[in-house]
């Protein structure tokens, strides 16, 4: 019986879904499976509900002071635990599961977007000079897209690379009617006019400031439009004071269902990303999506879609006054989204190539 360590600084959002998809599977394999990571939190509440084991491993989002003594107290966990294979999710837990095992376990590290990427100024060069330094110590490193494989592979970051894209549960994430559109807009307390919604965590990463600059221009083809922000996070303040005309704050959620469903159009401003697991919920769940060309985007959406400069707002503003406008434009790119999501984007095709690698690694390969 395989023992895993998860080891995730995120708790909540798309990482969180990712890392819950991985740790239902293993277990109903039969492997004994545990997660490291900050004890509250859905991924912790998920890990004690699944019936795997959790490892509380306080730590901070972004690197600083804080670091040594996560990665100490990371280091004395690995060797509590004696897992077969430690798989490291995202960039804190690269940073610390790297320097606490140094290759020493079989280790996986999924980046989920590169740590370079939210880095500027003369912190960029020392990022990418730690990660072509740190990918000697990941006996396979998991890109959920072609284009993170390849940004990567050219800015000199060469290790065991391989590419699994995200999934997503298509028998949670289902087809929403029009019926169900109406009562989800009961439900939430929402109008009934055109309604765009952006799922995620309220900080720069996600451009919600971007797609403000774009929604005047939207709100011109659809005066009754309502944009909503599904989501909480750093910099809620600064865009309740910005936020125009016709933008509802909703707040966190465990369970983005309800909002896909109310949609005409999910968005996806984001400046960078891996591969978004908001956008294959929104298009397994049906709905026409906007994004920029960031990450995955392009590879999931439907060949001929729209996908938008990162950073233009005003090209995002024409797109989404267009779509509220165009009934039948929407429906049509919805239909196409559901389709390549049911198509490419099952999750269990994921897990079962995660376990595969895996044993790849276990066993030497």
């Amino acid at each position: 019986m395989m023992r895993v360590l998860h080891v995730s600084q995120p708790t909540e959002a798309g990482v969180a879904r990712v890392i819950g998809y991985l740790l239902a599977d293993q277990l109903r394999a039969g492997w004994d499976v545990l997660t490291a990571c900050p004890p509250d939190g859905p991924l912790a509440e998920d890990t004690r509900r699944l019936g795997a084991r959790l490892v509380p491993w306080p730590a901070t989002r972004r690197p600083g002071a804080a670091v040594p003594g996560e990665v100490l107290r990371l280091a004395r966990l690995i060797a509590r635990v004696r897992p077969d294979i430690v798989h490291l999710h995202s960039s804190k837990a690269g940073l610390a599961g790297r320097l606490a095992l140094r290759g020493r376990v079989p280790t996986v590290f999924q980046p989920n977007g590169w740590s370079f990427l939210a880095a500027t100024g003369a912190l960029r060069p020392a990022v990418l000079a730690w990660e072509r330094y740190a990918v000697r110590w990941a006996h396979r490193v998991v890109h959920v897209s072609q284009r993170e494989c390849t940004d990567a592979e050219e800015l000199g970051i060469r290790g065991r690379g391989v590419v699994v894209p995200n999934g997503v549960d298509l028998r949670t994430f289902t087809a929403q009617d029009d019926a169900a559109r109406a009562r989800a807009r009961v439900d939430l307390g929402l109008g009934t006019g055109p309604i765009a919604v952006c799922v995620g965590r309220l900080c720069r990463q996600k451009g919600q400031d971007l797609l403000f600059a774009g929604w005047p221009r939207a709100l011109a083809a659809a005066p009754a439009a309502q944009l909503v922000l599904v989501g909480d996070g750093p910099d809620r303040a600064a865009l309740e004071a910005a936020a125009p005309r016709g933008v509802v704050f909703a707040g966190g959620t465990d369970d983005p269902r309800p909002w896909y469903a109310a949609a005409d159009v999910v968005v996806l401003p984001s400046r960078w990303e891996g591969m978004s697991m908001v956008q294959l919920e929104a298009m397994a769940s049906g709905r026409c999506l906007l994004a920029t060309d960031v990450g995955g985007a392009a590879e999931a959406l439907p060949d001929g879609a729209l996908v938008l400069p990162v950073g233009d707002a005003a090209a995002f503003g024409a797109a989404l006054a267009a779509r509220l406008a165009q009934p039948d434009l929407v429906a049509a790119e919805a239909a196409a989204a559901r389709e390549r999501a049911r198509g490419t984007y099952d999750v269990r095709r994921t897990a079962t190539r995660i376990r595969e690698i895996y044993a790849e690694v276990v066993g030497g390969d």
